[in-house]
């Protein structure tokens, strides 16, 4: 099963009928995912891996926000332990369909929009999603992940 067919099917189990889209130039970057599918950049979902202790967390956070990775005791993960943990590459780390159960944070600010949009495990495939079905899908649970109070 290939990466984007993982995710879809993780979808699938969380009653999610994703529409997976692919931009051959790539949507490697909140930027170019916003302008490849036509959005503001807050609406795409930036799916970060950190290392708190030996433990993987996933943030997903608005395209438009920086993580405070203070604010959750991590540090941002190398490519071979974000690999090694969710299954998929950086660059097209999706919500779901992990190799391992992450524990998994959700932007609260994603929840200001009807639809977002997330990686479907290459940096060319994104899929469209209501943030109330990601945070159900994900299993995540929502927090403020930017600097500030």
């Amino acid at each position: 099963m290939n990466a984007v067919d993982r995710v879809v099917a993780a979808l699938a189990r969380a009653g999610v009928d994703p529409e997976i889209r692919e931009f051959p130039e790539g949507t490697r970057t909140a930027p170019e995912a916003a302008a490849a599918v036509g959005c503001e950049v807050g609406q795409i979902c930036k799916s970060l891996v950190f290392r708190v202790g030996d433990d993987p967390l996933l943030v997903v956070a608005s395209g438009a926000n920086r993580v405070d990775e203070a604010r959750f005791g991590a540090a941002k993960a190398d490519a071979g332990f974000v690999r090694a943990t969710t299954g998929f590459a950086i660059g097209g780390v999706p919500p779901v369909g992990h190799a391992q159960p992450i524990d998994t944070v959700i932007d609260e600010d994603l929840l200001r929009y009807d639809v977002v949009w997330a990686a479907a495990g290459t940096p060319r495939a994104v899929f469209a999603i209501a943030p109330s079905a990601l945070v159900a899908a994900s299993g995540g649970r929502v927090a403020r992940v930017s600097p500030g109070t």
